[in-house]
């Protein structure tokens, strides 16, 4: 008998594998940052580019915006002033650092339960503030999440043959 499962299961499933479950598409955005030091993150391979840290900031507060439409939540609860790019420049700083990897696990915890909340009959609907349904929200996050994996990826492996990076 086939493994039938509901809609929200799988995307529940989808956050899951593009954030920190295997998955077939490599690593995952958790995994991606295993091991980069304060210093590496900190890196830019130009001086207009983004470096990790920031785009650790920027998935974190995408998480942020969608669970903020799931759950009909008012702006202001992010954590960081600003939305959707966050500087990060100056020199490396371990403690902010590990304090940008517990700001993208909260919110992609608090993501993913209001996801598992969610009904079948919920994912066609569209949240009050977007033209986008509840579907595409989630899936469109998890995207985004796979996306910017693999800059990071690209990132680390430009910096290691570059010898003004970390």
């Amino acid at each position: 008998m086939p493994n039938h499962r509901s809609r929200v299961e799988l995307l529940v499933r989808l956050l899951d594998e593009s954030y920190e479950k295997r998955a077939w598409q490599g690593p995952n955005l958790r995994g991606s940052l295993r091991g980069v030091t304060a210093r590496r993150a900190a890196w830019r391979p130009a001086p207009a580019a983004h470096n990790i840290a920031e785009l650790v900031l920027h998935c974190a507060y995408w998480k942020y915006a969608t669970w903020r439409l799931l759950v009909g939540e008012k702006r202001g609860s992010f954590g960081e002033k600003g939305s959707n790019w966050f500087e990060r420049s100056g020199p490396p700083d371990e403690a902010c650092w590990r304090a940008d990897r517990a700001l993208l696990d909260a919110h992609q915890r608090r993501l993913r339960e209001a996801v598992a909340r969610l009904d079948d009959a919920e994912l066609d609907s569209k949240k009050r503030g977007t033209r986008y349904t509840t579907a595409n929200l989630v899936y469109g996050v998890a995207s985004h999440d796979v996306y910017h994996t693999g800059q990071i990826q690209m990132l680390k492996r430009l910096g290691k043959g570059n010898r003004q990076s970390p």
